[in-house]
């Protein structure tokens, strides 16, 4: 699969965002070793604290199905900036994939590469727990 087909796979679930509060869909496609792709939007809720990012629903989607072999993620908005993971949803990743490839996305299609142990310093890791 190539970059721009995940992405456009984030953008088709971008359309299913739940966003009345912050106007602000955002979808996601995360891609697994084996090729499988899983996609998330965020939903919302009045308590933001519930609010799930599109990121996560992503994640939740594909761990549910049986897999945790995730080697990219594609997040878009319509946004004139890229969209980026915020701190829960970096720590929600590095959980299974620290070398995670982000492809960053904004709303005319462009988009930016990074790995995400590059944009998370001092995680939280499992090795904390031993």
């Amino acid at each position: 699969m190539t970059d721009r087909n995940l992405l456009e796979r984030a953008a088709a679930a971008m359309s299913n965002s739940y966003s009345p509060y912050s106007r602000f869909p955002v979808g996601a496609a995360i891609e697994c070793s084996d090729g499988s792709v899983f996609t998330g939007c965020n939903v919302e809720n009045c308590a933001l604290g519930c609010t799930m990012c599109a990121e996560r629903v992503a994640v939740g989607n594909a761990v549910s199905a049986g897999h945790t072999d995730f080697v990219r993620l594609a997040i878009t908005a319509e946004s004139s900036n890229y969209c980026f993971p915020c701190g829960t949803c970096r720590q929600v990743l590095m959980e299974f994939a620290p070398d995670l490839e982000l492809l960053c996305a904004r709303g005319d299609g462009r988009y930016v590469s990074y790995n995400l142990r590059n944009m998370m310093s001092s995680p939280f890791t499992k090795e904390h727990m031993e």
